[in-house]
């Protein structure tokens, strides 16, 4: 099985520029053929074949070339179903911070996040948290222990999950090594709903929902009543694939600019990478290159729930699967990355010339 490695010099080149992702990758937003081209029908019949051999694997919707490729249901719910997204929330609830900069709800990604969670701040606390910023809660690098991993059950038990967030113990400098934390992405929701007045289910329907014409069902709150910001969202994957689409449109849908292009621009620039896979991080997007260096983009929730944003080859692919098995240490997501970069991707590029 393959991997694939990070673009080390362009990781390097942004973490020397400050380690605020100030150096974009080269990437440049889709080019959708004016006219539908078709995939080669024995290169799908490959996609598809492999595709069956993953036993997790329920769903895949491959968008290419201007149009819907593929859409299979190997098993589990249907197409159209809303299902457990897991993490792949945390791209959602980073977008929603993209578009709450655009509509000035924040200041920017260096908005500071104790004055606006000022109430749920513990009393002896370290001063480092004054310097925790929104950037930092996006990219995973706010300096908390994690409440993911082997900590995530004794935060989700905690009677208030912002506040035991918050009361973590620093690990790390704001602005440091990767610590991939839900109690981040959960931080953000928090902040959206202080500084709205309203639920993040509510902004999620009225930014996403409405003009993507998708489905956002509810999903779990905390015990006070804030929406989960990193777990748990309920997505359906042709739901999955217009966000992605979205993306890869340069933040439009339907003719109508959802997301600025320029957000898209900073999710996907590599700030940090992760300690776990070695893939870059921006903001709520990993970042992975195929064997001949091009970067693609990917949302990833627990089990394999994936969304893959490739620019140069104007694709988008939907995977979900099993929520009850792991899909990072099993080496299952690596598999997903291997359709992705040896199947799918070639074959859309020989469609698009």
């Amino acid at each position: 099985m393959k991997t694939y490695p990070v673009n080390r010099r362009s990781f390097i080149l942004a973490t020397l520029a400050g380690g605020a992702g100030a150096l974009a990758p080269s990437f440049s937003f889709a080019q959708v053929p004016g006219k539908a081209v078709a995939l080669d029908s024995v290169a799908t019949s490959q996609i598809i074949e492999q595709a069956s051999s993953f036993p997790a694997l329920q769903t895949m919707i491959v968008y290419a070339g201007g149009q819907t490729q593929i859409e299979h249901r190997f098993h589990g719910p249907a197409i159209d179903r809303p299902v457990n997204v897991k993490s792949v929330s945390k791209t959602i609830i980073a977008t929603l911070a993209g578009i709450a900069i655009e509509r000035k709800v924040f200041s920017g990604l260096d908005e500071l996040v104790a004055p606006i969670l000022s109430n749920k701040l513990p009393q002896d606390r370290d001063p480092r948290l004054a310097r925790i910023t929104l950037g930092n809660l996006l990219s995973m690098q706010a300096g908390l222990d994690r409440t993911s991993g082997p900590n995530y059950g004794r935060w989700v038990e905690s009677s208030d999950w912002v506040r035991y967030a918050l009361a973590r113990d620093f690990v790390d400098e704001p602005g440091g090594r990767m610590l991939y934390s839900t109690g981040n992405s959960h931080l953000i929701s928090a902040m959206l709903t202080r500084k709205t007045g309203r639920t993040t289910l509510q902004i999620a329907r009225d930014w996403l929902g409405e003009p993507l014409d998708i489905t956002i069902p509810p999903w779990p709150r905390d015990p006070q009543g804030i929406y989960f910001g990193g777990n748990d969202m309920e997505l359906s994957p042709r739901a999955m694939l217009a966000f992605g689409k979205m993306f890869l449109e340069g933040g439009k849908s339907g003719g109508k600019q959802i997301v600025p292009a320029a957000w898209i621009e900073e999710s996907w620039k590599p700030r940090t990478s992760s300690p776990f896979t070695g893939d870059s991080y921006g903001l709520g997007w990993f970042i992975s290159y195929t064997p001949d260096g091009k970067p693609f983009y990917y949302a990833w929730g627990y089990g394999g729930q994936m969304i893959y944003v490739v620019p140069h080859a104007s694709v988008v692919a939907v995977m979900t699967s099993n929520t009850a098995a792991p899909s990072g240490r099993s080496g299952y997501v690596r598999q997903l990355h291997d359709l992705l970069a040896t199947r799918i991707v070639p074959a859309a590029e020989a469609a698009i010339g």
